[in-house]
């Protein structure tokens, strides 16, 4: 059974779409939570891209928070160094710099990981970029960066973890995307392609491997409080979701019961500012 709720996240509303096994969990389901979210974390190893700021270093700290062992990936030593040095639990994180358009990198990151932890449960593929130019003044190298991290990459990390997820009988993926994966915008063709892309990607794999024990998020945040926006941050973002509240969200997926998939998740201002 397939059914829509909502309730308020903080000052934010989200939607989720959940797929039940059955009517009376779809009747939990409807009520004051996300269903009944007694799942726990403690001692799963979770794997995060893009995790050394903004959503992701937001999901790196809730993760650990509830117990979970965390590998993070990000761009450059330094990044990772510093996310580091701020995080502490040394025996609960690790960090690596990767370019995860590259699928040797990609896996030598995730062996590392699973010779560090002994396993891989989770993955959360936050990574992304944006470009935003007009189409005909988008550059070939631009596209192709965007597309090569908003989208490959997803793939990538997907199809790598897949044998690690087999060897523990399970796992769990969920992949950061937008309301830009819904909603194109103007100076956005790069951006919305790869969003767009993803978003499709992700109820495919769903579909191809829940049969496996694999569930498949996805989320979709609106306009979220970081520098990655294409106007920056403005002068005025309170009203914005903060990387905290997305946070929040997957933590509440990951947490449903082994019995519901929590497919797709939407995160909007609850006031943004009037036109």
């Amino acid at each position: 059974m397939v059914g829509m709720i909502g309730r308020r996240l903080g000052k934010h509303t989200l939607h989720c779409k959940v797929d039940c096994g059955n009517s009376q969990a779809f009747a939990r389901a409807h009520g004051s939570t996300i269903g009944v979210m007694n799942t726990n974390l403690q001692g799963k190893t979770a794997v995060v891209t893009g995790g050394a700021r903004g959503i992701g270093r937001a999901v790196v700290e809730a993760l650990l928070a509830e117990g979970a062992q965390v590998a993070f990936c990000a761009r450059t030593e330094a990044s990772v160094k510093q996310a580091l040095d701020e995080l502490g639990a040394e025996d609960k994180v690790m960090g690596q710099a990767a370019d995860v358009r590259d699928v040797a990198a990609v896996d030598q990151f995730l062996a590392a990981t699973g010779q560090r932890f002994g396993g891989i449960d989770i993955l959360i593929n936050n990574a992304g970029i944006g470009v935003f130019h007009p189409a005909g003044e988008l550059t070939w190298e631009d596209w192709r960066r965007v597309l090569d991290i908003n989208l490959s990459a997803v793939f990538y990390f997907c199809r790598s973890c897949l044998p690690h997820f087999r060897q523990r009988g399970g796992g769990q993926i969920v992949n950061v995307s937008s309301l830009a994966g819904r909603n194109a915008f103007a100076g956005g063709a790069a951006y919305n392609a790869s969003k767009f892309g993803l978003n499709g990607f992700t109820e495919a794999l769903m579909l191809d491997h829940r049969q496996e024990n694999v569930r498949v998020s996805l989320i979709c945040p609106g306009s979220v409080d970081t520098e990655f926006s294409p106007r920056g941050r403005s002068v005025d973002s309170s009203w914005k979701i903060a990387p905290e509240d997305v946070a929040e969200a997957v933590i509440g997926v990951l947490k449903m019961p082994a019995r519901t998939l929590v497919s797709l998740v939407e995160l909007r201002p609850a006031k943004p500012p009037q036109k």
